[in-house]
């Protein structure tokens, strides 16, 4: 049976309307599951004056590509017990941290975790980074930790091989989010253009521009326009500072604008960084990490120190060290050097740091660990020579490609622009304490080297009056004794 075109026409017409019609009631739905939840979240946000108080729980909400890893492992470690960190808290997403108790959690997770820890006993703190350069990065990590992978002849010896290396009890970066899914699929990328080539019979790779090699990788204004860049890349640390927007509402596309619309109303962005007990800058490194050390590492240091002091009087217990080993590692896809292993060898107590000391160990460290990642870096990108990332060739990506990262990029941009404002304040009003404390210290050593003689010269004179006084009453008793 056949049936009419005008029929068919207006069939279509009728299932195009039903659909939509569904489409717009769980758009209503939708809204009002958002508008719902921005409501609580913007009573929960209250900025009390706990917030630059190191609460019992310290939660580092760390956005990849950030400088996050040397803030764990050069500053965090060093002045929490391993017996502090969370289970798997750094490499895992989602658990229930209600299950242990600890102090320290690390992760890659997003603020909705916050709905499962005791929010008025937790302090959070991030670091954040202008989003060209953190797109920038995510691209060439991708690429660098998928090239370790060309050892093998070809994919499947490659998957097979990162599987069998493996081990329960060390931290692979394919465990990590969002590693987990960049890299297997830029792995498959750079087999699939390797195996091009030489169907070809071997290409010769011309150009000096490494984020625009097509015959040897994926190029990066490709690599912007791909869904699992627009899913996990584009607006990442947004998404991470607040909740993904997939958690609200699964099935529509338009929740995502929807959402950050009603955040953006709400200042439920802004509130979330005004509340939290240390945000920092990548970009302002020295910076950031004189400022953690003061704001975050002083008032960790001044726990431990009370801490020790309360278990020692209880239970007269030997003093925990600091925790300096770094994560095992492996081959391949292994996140961590076996060079990082011995970073800082000499274990500190951390009874027995001060800021001063605390930065020292983080330069140390950090200057280590830079030397191990620059190292394991060449001898990743040597498997797609002539390509190799760096900040000179970061010059050459076209300003199109740019615009285009800040276009797709727009709410990181935001808070990106909101972060400087709150890092300028408080390194300000640090600074200042600084300076006070210091012309303070200054002032009593200058009165110390002014008035030492002096004080010397008072207290002998002070002495001498002393046994000079003693001299004349025992010769009056010797006196009365003969009489």
């Amino acid at each position: 049976m056949q049936m009419d075109p005008i029929q068919l026409a207006l069939g279509f017409t009728l299932l195009g309307s039903v659909l939509i019609s569904a489409e717009e009631l769980d758009f209503v739905h939708c809204e009002r599951v958002v508008r719902k939840w921005a409501d609580s979240s913007s009573l929960e946000e209250n900025i009390s004056e706990n917030t630059r108080s190191l609460q019992d729980l310290l939660f580092f909400l760390h956005v990849p590509r950030t400088g996050g890893r040397t803030y764990f492992h050069c500053f965090l470690r060093k002045m929490y017990d391993s017996t502090d960190e969370c289970p798997r808290s750094y490499d895992k997403l989602h658990f229930d941290p209600r299950k242990a108790r600890c102090k320290l959690l690390a992760t890659h997770d997003d603020y909705s975790l916050m709905s499962e820890l005791p929010r008025e006993k937790t302090s959070v703190m991030t670091i954040v980074r202008d989003p060209i350069g953190r797109v920038l990065s995510t691209y060439e990590f991708s690429v660098e930790v998928a090239a370790r992978f060309l050892v093998h002849p070809n994919l499947t010896s490659a998957t097979v091989m990162s599987a069998r290396i493996r081990k329960p009890n060390a931290v692979s970066t394919l465990d990590i989010w969002p590693w987990k899914y960049l890299v297997p699929w830029m792995r498959e990328d750079l087999f699939a253009r390797r195996d091009a080539r030489n169907a070809r019979g071997g290409v010769i790779i011309e150009g000096n521009n490494p984020y625009d090699m097509e015959d040897m990788l994926m190029p990066l204004h490709e690599y912007l326009d791909t869904p699992i860049a627009h899913d996990i890349i584009h607006n990442g640390a947004t998404f991470q500072k607040h909740t993904r927007s997939g958690d609200v509402c699964r099935n529509l596309k338009a929740s995502v604008k929807l959402f950050f619309k009603l955040l953006r109303g709400f200042g439920i962005m802004q509130r979330r960084l005004d509340t939290m007990l240390y945000v920092g800058l990548t970009e302002e490194h020295r910076e950031s990490a004189s400022l953690f050390a003061e704001v975050v590492g002083s008032q960790v240091l001044s726990r431990v120190v009370l801490n020790n002091a309360t278990a020692k009087h209880k239970a007269a217990k030997p003093e925990p060290r600091v925790k300096i080993s770094e994560s095992r590692s492996g081959n391949g896809e292994r996140q961590n050097d076996a060079s990082e292993v011995a970073l800082d060898k000499a274990e500190t107590k951390s009874e027995n740091m001060t800021v001063k000391t605390l930065m020292e160990v983080y330069e140390g460290c950090i200057s280590n660990l830079r030397k191990s990642q620059a190292i394991r870096r060449v001898n990743s990108l040597k498997r797609i020579s002539p390509a190799n990332f760096s900040k000179e060739a970061r010059k050459k990506v076209p300003e199109d490609v740019i615009e285009r990262i800040i276009t797709l990029n727009h709410l990181d941009v935001e808070i990106y622009k909101y972060a400087k404002g709150i890092f300028a304040k408080e390194h300000e009003q640090v600074s200042l304490k600084l300076v006070s404390r210091n012309e303070l210290g200054r002032m009593f050593r200058e009165v110390d080297d002014e008035k030492l003689w002096k004080l010397i010269t008072v207290s002998l004179l002070v002495l001498l009056l002393f046994l000079f006084f003693l001299f004349v009453n025992a010769r009056r008793r010797t006196s009365k004794v003969k009489i």
